[in-house]
């Protein structure tokens, strides 16, 4: 098997020397395993919250030039901190033949690596909004005291390095003082525009003004003074660059002179079955859409793909609804899954695969095991009275490195300590007892317990992340329920 390492580090408190243990230990996973690594992809300083990684994208890309068997990670959340990137690109990778590996958390095959590969997701993304959390509690008490709380900072002002605060730019500030007065007094953006680029002057980012340039800086209120954080308005709270009644005059104007470019942006729906929903009859995967009736109402669907692209003459399966669907098979995964007897059998799968799994931390027990034995070693030799003048250095060297396993095998233990089964329990309490009627509990639910929905025309197929089990309901007990306001099939309970 060939295969390539994904390597990641944020900004936050990392630096390269992570790459470099991330690295080292994929390719001591991919020597014991007879895998030949063939390439590596690096992302320094990008969240894994977010796919926008360089790296991470020509990594997926080039999935299907069938040139690798295997993305090897350090750990999953190196891969991705959002359950949804994860599903989706652990998808594409599928799709192209390439499996995805963690070297440090390697995951049975089973249906219980599965529950287990979710759990681990789940809570990297738990440790990302709560991280998320504790920084924004840091950023609303900045913003109380009207401090600096990240971003572009405005042409014509400036950040002061010790109060955090914001000051006028003597230098800058001007120019945005001339921007507003000659837009107030009549003249033309692009005008204003070019006769500042003539002087060499330039914008925030150090690029020519073009007429664009102008429009965030005529609707910054803090030009007026005004600070704004979220829900947390200070008039006053910043010094003023213009005075309220140019900047009126310019809102005017500006409201005056704005044309409309395009079509309204579309309205933001989330298909939740995405990447797990496929046609029955051609094994494509489904795709939303929208249409609208003649009263003007819009209504959302899944649609298979291959429909979707070529017409019914290369498949028939016919739209079904999205809402109803959706809430269809969370109803459905509930009422199967959280039993307390399948809550229990989960507890003791995701017990059994923790045990089973290798994690980094006996790999260090084993190195310091090792190094002490060395020690040892060398220190009888000194006993006996055998010395070479590299003696000194090498006991140096020994004691160094068993000083730093120590410490790792400590950050290790605190950082990843083991899954009780309250824990675990508490957990799955969550799925249960949660807001059904919310998307984004529904979302969760489908995320980590639905592994696929099949469509067909007489029936829906749904298969869980922890049982090769699934359960069949007819696509006319779905459907009946898209005329009463959305709700689940009626007959959910006759599910065989």
């Amino acid at each position: 098997m060939t295969a390539v390492i994904y390597a990641r580090y944020s900004s936050d408190s990392q630096r390269e020397a992570s790459i470099e243990g991330q690295l080292r230990d994929c390719k001591d996973y991919a020597e014991k395993n007879g895998i030949t690594v063939v390439g590596t992809y690096i992302d320094r300083a990008y969240s894994a919250k977010t796919d926008d990684r360089p790296d991470f994208q020509r990594m997926i890309k080039d999935s299907g030039k069938k040139i690798f068997d295997v993305v090897l990670v350090w750990k999953l959340d190196r891969f991705a901190r959002n359950r949804y990137d994860a599903v989706n690109y652990k998808y594409q990778l599928e799709k192209n033949g390439v499996h995805l590996v963690s070297a440090m958390e390697p995951i049975s095959q089973g249906p219980e690596g599965i529950m287990v590969e979710s759990m681990l997701i789940g809570m990297a993304e738990y440790y990302s909004a709560e991280l998320a959390l504790k920084v924004a509690r840091g950023e609303r008490e900045n913003a109380l005291q009207c401090k600096y709380n990240g971003g572009m900072v405005p042409l014509g002002f400036t950040i002061g390095k010790e109060d955090r605060l914001y000051h006028i730019d003597p230098e800058t500030a001007p120019i945005v003082q001339e921007i507003f007065r000659r837009y107030a007094d009549g003249e033309p953006a692009e005008k204003i525009a070019a006769s500042l680029n003539e002087r060499g002057l330039r914008t925030r980012t150090g690029k020519p003004f073009v007429k664009n340039s102008f429009f965030q800086i005529f609707r910054n209120r803090r030009y007026i003074g005004e600070y704004r954080y979220k829900d947390i308005v200070t008039p006053g709270g910043i010094p003023a660059i213009v005075d309220q009644d140019l900047f009126d005059r310019v809102q005017q104007r500006f409201e005056q002179n704005r044309i409309a470019h395009g079509r309204p942006a579309k309205e933001d729906v989330s298909y939740l079955l995405t990447t797990k929903l496929f046609c029955g009859k051609c094994g494509t995967l489904m795709g939303g859409e929208s249409g609208t009736s003649h009263m003007g109402n819009t209504y959302y669907y899944y649609k298979c793909g291959n429909a979707k692209r070529h017409g019914k003459a290369h498949c028939d399966l016919k739209a079904i609804r999205k809402e109803p669907l959706e809430r269809f098979v969370v109803d459905t995964a509930i009422k199967v899954i959280f039993s307390d007897e399948i809550i229990e059998r989960l507890i003791d799968l995701v017990m059994e695969a923790q045990q089973q799994e290798n994690t980094r931390l006996p790999v260090l027990k084993e190195q310091l095991r090792d190094t002490e034995k060395r020690l040892a070693n060398l220190l009888e030799a000194i006993e006996q009275g055998i010395l070479t003048p590299t003696t000194k250095q090498r006991l140096d060297e020994l004691e160094a490195r068993k000083e730093a396993l120590n410490t790792s095998i400590l950050e290790e233990e605190l950082k990843k300590p083991v899954l009780t089964r309250e824990w675990i329990r508490f957990w799955l309490e969550k799925f249960r007892k949660g807001d059904v009627g919310s998307t984004e509990h529904q979302r969760q639910i489908i995320d980590t317990f639905v592994n696929s929905v099949y469509v067909f025309d007489d029936r829906v197929v749904l298969n869980f992340n922890f049982t090769d089990d699934a359960k069949t309901v007819t696509r006319e007990e779905v459907l009946g329920s898209s005329a009463v306001d959305n709700a689940p099939p009626q007959n959910s309970s006759d599910i065989v």
